[in-house]
């Protein structure tokens, strides 16, 4: 499967249509749980996090091509890297930044991996550095991030801790696109992804350990037909997204990232009751993805 610069914003709009509805899933998922008089805690979330994203890898590794045969070969520590930032820490940021804020404000910080991208690669890829107008850039999305935390709207709990944490998962997240990037080096992206997503789940699942006797209780009909969409989600959209991160540069789909916020944004608008994002979410949230889609224009140009 190959996919042309042409073609590059629908792959990314149906990957963002996608990874938008994750937040909504998550989110449900909880709301579920309350219902029952279940406190969604970090070992629960930690939990269904890890049977969701184990899920997800067996399914890679199902659809892959002599997996195994890729994974001897390639370099142990860049693949357990990968493991990590990619499934484990960004994924414990991301399920408890969901618990204590809202769905809306998480799917517009995600689109700050772009900023962590545009400033990492420089260093760990040796791309060139950020100019100074890109700099400026930098602060007006810092400004837009501030204004979002500063009236995020109704069902918000704790914006501030949350914004923290969304801030740590999409570091994270974006130092695994750069591990990514180092270890496939365009080759075997399908069968590296299914063993980050596998070993990042089994991690995420031993971690929520102590909620391992309530499983009957988390996992409804409904939460399971969530966990396993969720699951779906996860190998459709990082195989798609890592396999672009072999076709084109790292700050071109940085670029191209403002995508999947704004469909979350709505997605989760539309689907999480008692969610109403406030003008902060509005205001900061285009002074971001205009930064992003700018940022992007000067990178074209650099590269």
């Amino acid at each position: 499967m190959t996919i042309t610069l042409r073609f590059l914003p629908v792959a990314v709009l149906f990957i963002a249509l996608l990874w938008g509805s994750a937040f909504s899933g998550i989110k449900t998922i909880y709301l579920t749980w309350e219902e029952q008089g279940i406190e969604p805690s970090f070992f629960n979330n930690m939990f269904i996090a890890g049977v969701r994203f184990t899920l997800a890898g067996l399914l890679l590794f199902a659809l892959s091509s002599r997996p195994f045969e890729a994974l001897k070969n390639a370099n142990k520590k860049q693949l357990l890297t990968l493991s990590l930032f990619q499934t484990y820490f960004q994924y414990i940021f991301f399920y408890s930044a969901l618990f204590i804020s809202s769905s809306i404000l998480g799917s517009l910080l995600a689109s700050t991996g772009s900023f962590w991208w545009i400033l990492l690669a420089p260093i760990l890829l040796k791309t060139p550095r950020p100019s100074m107008k890109q700099w400026l850039l930098f602060i007006l999305g810092g400004i837009g991030v501030t204004l979002a935390v500063y009236a995020p709207g109704s069902g918000s709990q704790s914006p501030i801790l949350g914004t923290f944490l969304f801030l740590c998962s999409t570091f994270s997240g974006a130092l695994a696109i750069i591990t990514f990037r180092k270890l496939s080096n365009g080759s075997h992206a399908r069968a590296f992804t299914a063993f980050s997503l596998f070993t990042g789940g089994v991690l995420l699942s031993l971690t929520g350990m102590p909620a391992w006797h309530l499983a009957p209780q988390l996992f409804t009909p409904k939460v399971i037909i969530l966990t396993v969409y969720l699951s779906l989600v996860s190998a459709i959209c990082f195989n798609l997204w890592n396999h672009m991160s072999n076709l084109f540069s790292v700050n071109l789909l940085a670029g191209y990232r403002f995508i999947i916020p704004v469909c979350a944004t709505i997605e989760s608008s539309l689907f999480i009751k008692g969610e109403v994002p406030g003008w902060g979410i509005y205001t900061g949230g285009a002074l971001i993805i205009f930064s992003i889609i700018t940022l992007q224009k000067i990178s074209a140009v650099k590269s």
